[in-house]
């Protein structure tokens, strides 16, 4: 009896044994039968600016219900075009992240509708040690003297879209440069603001948080504010002009002798 007890718990742990892979292999096919689609991904990092080839592209499978919009299916309709941003390994090469079809490549590719792009030049200090990658956002103030001739420090232009540091395009923000230009992308009035602010003065660039949307409408500082209103700078000294006078010379006398009178006269 005990004999065929066991080998009743034997068979019924064989069936439900069995019952588990029936079970489980049901579940991976239906995984695997999903309806797919082919999306065109990055095979490897692709830097703003750059124009695609079919090398930097591959196809691969992704779910029907869940393409991402705007995702294409063929590679060759890619040629020639430029990348907008940086695109990732992997990452589906989709109509928002390029730039209008015929757009050259490089940085006029990227520079948004209705904007412009200008270079200005830096040092290690203004240019943020480094920091101001492209993508960066930053505020620019200009160092000048205002109608009094006194010095003034004034931010003139707010949430300014780096564009590229020195020559190069590519946004890697583990990787600090301090470069001697930094080119910005901003609208034709802001170009001409910057223009005449950087032959009136210094610029220096401040790096603003990416989210931060608030404007700092100041209206600038100047040395008294710096050092406080007892501190007046003192009129420079004026010589006075020297006046040299002549000595008083008496004038010449004439004696006069009348018979036994004598007189002087001048």
């Amino acid at each position: 009896m005990r004999n065929f007890g066991a080998l009743g718990m034997m068979a019924v742990s064989l069936l439900l044994g069995l019952a588990a892979v029936v079970v489980a292999a049901k579940w991976i096919n239906s995984r695997v039968n999903v309806d797919a689609s082919r999306v065109v991904v990055a095979d490897r990092e692709i830097h703003i600016g750059t124009r695609l080839s079919a090398d930097l592209l591959r196809t691969i499978d992704w779910p029907s219900g869940n393409l991402p919009d705007g995702a294409f299916h063929d590679s060759s309709l890619l040629a020639g075009r430029v990348a907008r941003v940086n695109l990732q390994r992997g990452e589906p090469l989709l109509e928002s992240k390029l730039a209008p079809e015929g757009t050259a490549g490089g940085l006029s590719g990227v520079i948004a509708d209705g904007k412009r792009a200008i270079t200005v030049r830096v040092n290690d200090v203004v240019g943020v040690a480094g920091f101001a990658l492209p993508g960066s956002l930053v505020d620019i103030l200009v160092n000048t003297r205002d109608d009094s001739k006194r010095p003034i420090s004034k931010i003139v232009l707010e949430k300014i879209l780096v564009l590229a540091i020195a020559q190069d395009l590519a946004r890697d923000e583990t990787k600090p440069r301090v470069v001697n230009a930094v080119t910005l992308e901003v609208t034709p009035e802001q170009a001409e603001r910057l223009d005449l602010a950087r032959s009136v003065g210094s610029l220096s660039l401040v790096l603003r948080n990416q989210i931060d949307r608030s404007l700092g409408a100041t209206q600038g500082v100047r040395t008294r504010d710096l050092l406080g209103d007892e501190v007046v700078a003192e009129p420079e000294q004026v010589k006075k002009p020297v006046v040299y006078r002549r000595a008083a010379v008496p004038a010449p006398s004439v004696e006069i002798i009348r018979g036994l009178h004598k007189s002087n006269t001048r």
